[in-house]
């Protein structure tokens, strides 16, 4: 059986009809942020992988453990957030370009960074990512969105230590 241009056009326009007991404002003011949390994640997921096969210099198999740690923990975060969004009736991110459009972290495609400029890099994007995990905590906390929000918590606590991670590998200790 075959269907026609019309009705798969009329089938793609058919907004998403996922249940929730969350008003159509909260599950939409939600699901943008956690959409917008997850381009967030995709790069700095990227950017750490992008590093970690990158790493050179006296620390490499150190540098190269931790970051690979590090991504396997952002990529993990990936699945959840945007099955969160969904299964509040939201949509989440749809291509790379989506990725691209929505992501508030800079790319860094340089031949050559330091491993101190990528720990401290990457330290600053983790820190920016904290900041935007506790906004939407803010947010889904204000609408009594308890799985949201707890979700949140744990992930915050796993970027403070990624962050700490960085941070204590690139500072110079005399």
């Amino acid at each position: 059986m075959s269907i026609n241009r019309e009705e798969v056009e009329r089938r793609r326009m058919r907004p998403l009809a996922t249940p929730t007991d969350l008003s159509k404002e909260a599950s939409a003011d939600t699901s943008a942020s956690l959409t917008t949390l997850l381009a967030d994640v995709f790069s700095l997921y990227v950017k750490t992988k992008n590093f970690h096969w990158h790493i050179s210099g006296p620390h490499f198999c150190e540098y190269h453990r931790v970051l690979d740690e590090q991504g396997d923990e952002l990529l993990s975060m990936t699945d959840a957030l945007a099955e969160r969004a969904r299964k509040i009736g939201g949509a989440t991110i749809r291509s790379v370009g989506h990725i691209s459009r929505l992501s508030r972290l800079s790319d860094n495609d340089a031949d050559f960074v330091t491993p101190k400029d990528m720990m401290a890099e990457l330290c600053q994007d983790n820190r920016a990512l904290v900041a935007a995990m506790r906004a939407t905590h803010d947010l889904t906390s204000e609408l009594r969105d308890v799985a949201t929000t707890s979700l949140l918590e744990n992930w915050i606590d796993q970027a403070e230590r990624r962050a700490w991670f960085l941070f204590e590998t690139g500072r110079d200790v005399q």
